[in-house]
């Protein structure tokens, strides 16, 4: 499942997408513009007419990297990740340097299990971003599934310094505090989470998980394989 990013996307207009986010066309010299009608239909949803469109684009200008990643984005929505990857990287060699793209190619590998990969491509997204939240959460999980406790805790961190409204993030903050052995940060963070946000499932059960250990029901078990996470 595609981890947590939800933004608002500036092409020729703004459209909401879930865990992808799209680069800016004002970033770029004129013939990297992409072509306003294959970006109205990718903001309508229509993903079939949009990819058809860009394809149409790119044959014309095959140098657009701003065309290879917003046909990318398409084929990843419509669950072509081959495709998507392959868009994505011809982007990146044509000189796209945006952190949105390092973002989603980030995604893409942390999907593919390829967290040494992700964990390099979200470090640029950072670097591009360092004032973004989405940023840091993603960098956070791919440190987390490596073992890099330390790391993930810090960028989590940040993340949450840049925005502290993230029940996920906070959630995942006290996954890794429980992975370090950290049991009462874990418990402090899981119950203000709870506190605050009564609904947020995750946590609760969450700290049922770390009861049940603290009285020995869950002997064994360990940790990152239990706790509840996006």
């Amino acid at each position: 499942m595609r981890l947590l990013v939800l933004l608002m996307l500036a092409l020729v207009c703004q459209w909401p997408v879930l865990a992808r986010a799209s680069a800016n066309n004002n970033s770029f010299s004129d013939d990297q513009v992409c072509d306003p009608l294959a970006d109205y239909f990718l903001g309508m949803e229509d993903y079939p007419e949009a990819i058809q469109r860009h394809r149409v684009v790119i044959r014309q200008h095959p140098g657009n990297a701003l065309a290879h990643y917003h046909l990318g984005f398409a084929y990843g929505i419509i669950g072509e990740h081959q495709l998507e990857f392959s868009e994505y990287q011809k982007a990146v060699s044509l000189g796209l340097n945006n952190w949105q793209l390092f973002l989603n190619l980030g995604l893409l590998y942390l999907e593919s299990g390829l967290t040494a990969d992700a964990t390099e491509v979200l470090k640029l997204a950072t670097l591009l971003a360092p004032d973004r939240p989405e940023t840091h959460f993603n960098l956070a999980i791919a440190h987390q599934r490596r073992g890099e406790l330390p790391d993930a805790e810090q960028e989590m961190l940040t993340s949450l310094q840049i925005d502290p409204n993230q029940p996920d993030a906070r959630n995942t903050l006290g996954a890794i505090y429980a992975q370090e052995g950290k049991y009462v940060r874990a418990n402090e963070e899981w119950t203000d989470l709870v506190a605050a946000n009564p609904d947020y499932q995750p946590a609760r059960a969450n700290l049922d998980i770390l009861q049940r250990m603290e009285r020995g029901e869950l002997k064994g078990t360990s940790a990152a394989g239990s706790f509840a996470t996006p």
